[in-house]
């Protein structure tokens, strides 16, 4: 059992991310999803990423830093932003995972701390996907493991989204708690 502090996506803390970690509940973890959103959500993922820009990544990170620490970060989508940062600059972490995308450690001009594992997971057509920092994420962090989907769905873990893709959701989630399970 680990504790996790899971970051939710450009749409909020919905339905499908408080399932996400009502699953990892399940396996005994301790998870924590905060709202940096202040209980806005967005069925569109760009009309997510303008009210994110509004509030300014600053903004969001400040929030994201005043949380407790937790042992494993998770971050969906620009939620791994959040959760990198938190493995960056908190001593203590012992993994992290990403749905919808992975992080370069260099966008903070930071070195991934040795021996703490990731993982990351995309789908290979979706529109968002960065392939440079996939390529970073695969060679910056030792322990990183990319997955990457048939698909071209952006949220294909979340259930009721356009993009939610159940084989897909249901191969990426036992990563997940296969993962968390060694930790």
């Amino acid at each position: 059992m680990v504790s996790v502090l899971l970051f939710h996506h450009a749409g909020g803390l919905t339905p499908g991310v408080e399932s996400f970690a009502d699953r990892l509940r399940d396996e005994g973890h301790v998870v924590e999803a905060p709202d940096l959103f202040d209980g806005r959500r967005f069925a569109d993922v760009e009309d997510g990423v303008a009210y994110a820009r509004s509030v300014g990544a600053e903004v969001l990170a400040a929030r994201a830093a005043e949380l407790p620490a937790a042992e494993v970060y998770g971050g969906m989508s620009m939620g791994a932003s959040r959760a990198a940062e938190q493995v960056l600059s908190r001593p203590g972490a012992t993994g992290a995972f990403f749905l919808y995308g992975a992080v370069a450690p260099s966008w903070w001009d930071a070195t991934w701390p040795a021996g703490v594992p990731a993982q990351a997971h995309v789908t290979e057509a979706d529109p968002w996907r960065e392939p440079e920092a996939e390529d970073e994420f695969v060679a910056d962090v030792v322990d990183g493991e990319l997955f990457i989907y048939p698909g071209a769905g952006h949220l294909f873990a979340e259930p009721g989204h356009p993009d939610y893709d159940e084989q897909v959701a249901k191969l990426a989630t036992e990563r997940i708690v296969a993962f968390l399970a060694r930790l």
